[in-house]
């Protein structure tokens, strides 16, 4: 069996997947196509949904304002991945993108803003942050886009929290143990599933109302991320890295590209 065609370019669709599929890409990506990769009819674009794998397709028609492409091959199949959260207290823009951006490319499978009592920012731009999640899986070849949910208080969504999950919190103050001791705890136990979640506070920090109050949950973990005071955007960061490294896949060979 031949392998596909290398492909010019790399995009997320909604679409279902299949051989033989008509695919039509929005105004935004035919643009992108057009004008900035300046492909023609024939061209191989690789595609994903979060549910069917990677596909070869087609360029089939490329107009100024659409698109029509064709599947033909699946390229990867759609493989499990580990269900990591992150929930972030909205910071500055531009730092905000950035945290979006990197906590895509680390593989988190959901998104959380939550609003804690030194949050400054009240509004967020979600079909900016989509946006840029998007594209940073078109970029790092993710196979899905995370979840963003809709900003809440962190007491009501700590309130619906889901048995099993482990919460690991961020604390730059109060008791804590270093993060690396507390992920390789967790990974020594049978209940150890992939399922997590990390939380960070926003620039000013938890306050230590805070701080005693998540303590007190009995799934939650407080941890230290060294001796240098974090950035918000920094300690997500550095805390999701660590979890993929000892309970996500940060041990899985990458996967060989045909």
């Amino acid at each position: 069996m031949s392998p596909p065609p290398a492909t010019a370019a790399r995009l997320y669709v909604a679409a279902d997947l299949a051989p033989g599929a008509p695919i039509a890409l929005d105004v935004a990506q035919a643009h992108y196509l057009r004008n900035v990769l300046r492909l023609a009819p024939g061209a191989a674009v690789a595609l994903f949904n979060g549910r069917d794998g990677e596909w070869t397709a087609a360029i089939d028609d490329l107009g100024k304002r659409a698109a029509l492409l064709r599947c033909q091959v699946q390229r990867r199949p759609q493989l499990p991945e580990p269900d990591l959260w992150l929930l972030f207290a909205p910071i500055k823009r531009l730092r905000i993108d950035y945290l979006v951006e990197k906590a895509t490319e680390l593989g988190v499978a959901e998104l959380q803003p939550v609003f804690t009592r030194r949050t400054v920012a009240s509004r967020l731009n979600l079909a900016r942050l989509v946006a840029h999640a998007v594209e940073a899986a078109e970029q790092t070849e993710r196979l899905s886009i995370p979840v963003l949910r809709e900003p809440q208080g962190l007491a009501e969504r700590l309130a619906a929290w889901p048995p099993g999950r482990r919460l690991l919190l961020c604390a730059e103050a109060g008791p804590s143990r270093p993060i690396a001791d507390a992920l390789e705890a967790l990974a020594a136990t049978p209940a150890a599933a992939r399922a997590g979640a990390v939380l960070v506070g926003p620039e000013g920090g938890f306050t230590a109302a805070e701080l005693d109050d998540l303590g007190k949950l009995p799934f939650v973990t407080p941890v230290g991320l060294g001796p240098r005071i974090l950035r918000a955007d920094t300690a997500a960061l550095a805390a999701l890295a660590c979890w993929q490294a000892i309970l996500g896949d940060g041990r899985d060979p990458r996967p060989l590209r045909r």
